[in-house]
């Protein structure tokens, strides 16, 4: 097979697994930086307790690092545990008999919540066709920028576009694109995304932005904060006892009291990914995702199609997995696929390898 230009990992030292890791879609790896901060907020812990002695400062630095990551006012953005209960928020808001379009088969933290909710009507559209599925009666369009499953890309401006052209909300998930796809997300009505994978924090850390009439409102705007604990209040240490008497003026009404242990490692990992740029790291990912698919066709392997994608999921592989993980290639068996997701840590050997143990 030709080499095509040679990746090494970005990151220099702070990446040294000892399996060839090929499974970012699943969960990322913990930079060394992470890693020793959580050890120290650990053995903080045993003389201030699992909150620390700053509570609020890591989940402040990491709020502002993912606001940054997607050019938004850290205003907008409220920090959480994860994305099921972020779209079990965004159900609540909704009024009954209303219509949630998703599309077939995304992923079920994000389709779920809604799915189970009293009195919505959920209806579903192939990727490929949501925008055109969007309909007057549509109340809001939930989708992944890019699917779990398959790595493929939702055309998301069509469906913003469409979703704007008949009066629905959107709800966007950006699990799967964070950190590696260059986004712009500034006209979504809410945004979430689990931090775990491709932005390398702790399980734990998740973000979701609001966008919409908040813009044009102001938090007055916003729906009600329906999980709100004492944390959502403007003054939260004088907001622990009855009902919070003033909420937070910004996004930071809709945050769940964190896993400290969490956002002390998303602030460290979140700075990596910003001082080595998505920019960056998307061509990194994306070469590496090309050479591969390069590298199936000549085994006479077709991957899903998904272009632009740095997941590559490929069917007829299902006898493979043991085989992999015995050789320490780590990857994802999805729906009788096997999934390969290549990051920053990933290089054009981690791929050859990978090809090589796929031979016949």
């Amino acid at each position: 097979m030709q080499r095509r230009e040679l990746r090494k990992p970005l990151g220099g030292a702070e990446f040294a697994p000892d399996t060839t890791y090929l499974n970012s879609a699943s969960s990322g790896l913990l930079p060394a930086r992470t890693a020793a901060a959580l050890r120290a907020a650990i053995d903080e812990s045993a003389s201030h307790g699992t909150m620390g002695r700053d509570y609020f400062g890591p989940a402040a630095a990491s709020r502002a690092a993912f606001a940054r990551l997607l050019g938004l006012p850290e205003e907008r953005v409220a920090i959480g545990s994860s994305v099921a209960v972020q779209a079990a928020f965004v159900a609540g808001t909704l009024p009954p008999g209303a219509e949630v379009l998703v599309p077939e088969g995304d992923f079920s933290s994000l389709v779920n919540p809604l799915a189970i909710r009293p009195g919505i009507t959920l209806r579903t559209a192939p990727l490929e066709d949501l925008a055109e599925a969007v309909r007057p009666g549509t109340a809001l369009v939930a989708f992944s920028a890019v699917q779990s499953r398959d790595g493929r890309i939702a055309d998301m401006a069509a469906v913003q576009e469409a979703a704007r052209a008949h009066g629905a909300r959107t709800f966007l998930d950006i699990t799967q694109a964070a950190g590696w796809l260059p986004l712009s997300v500034a006209g979504f009505d809410y945004v979430a995304c689990g931090a775990f994978k491709w932005l390398l924090c702790p399980r734990g850390a998740t973000f979701m932005a609001f966008g919409g009439d908040g813009d044009e409102g102001g938090a007055a705007a916003w729906p009600a904060a329906l999980h709100s604990g004492w944390v959502a209040g403007e003054d939260p240490y004088e907001s622990c006892y009855g009902p919070i008497r003033q909420s937070a003026a910004t996004a930071r009404r809709f945050d769940e009291p964190h896993a400290h242990f969490s956002y002390v490692g998303a602030q460290h990992s979140l700075a990596l990914l910003d001082e080595i740029g998505v920019a960056a790291i998307h061509a990194h990912n994306t070469a590496l995702a090309d050479h591969y698919r390069a590298g199936l066709a000549e085994l006479g392997l077709s991957p899903v199609p998904a272009p632009g994608s740095a997941i590559v999921s490929a069917p007829g592989l299902a006898d493979v997995e043991s085989r992999l993980a015995e050789a320490g290639v780590r990857v994802a068996m999805r729906d009788g696929q096997l999934r390969a997701a290549f990051h920053l840590y990933n290089s054009t050997d981690d791929v050859d390898r990978l090809l090589e143990l796929l031979r016949p």
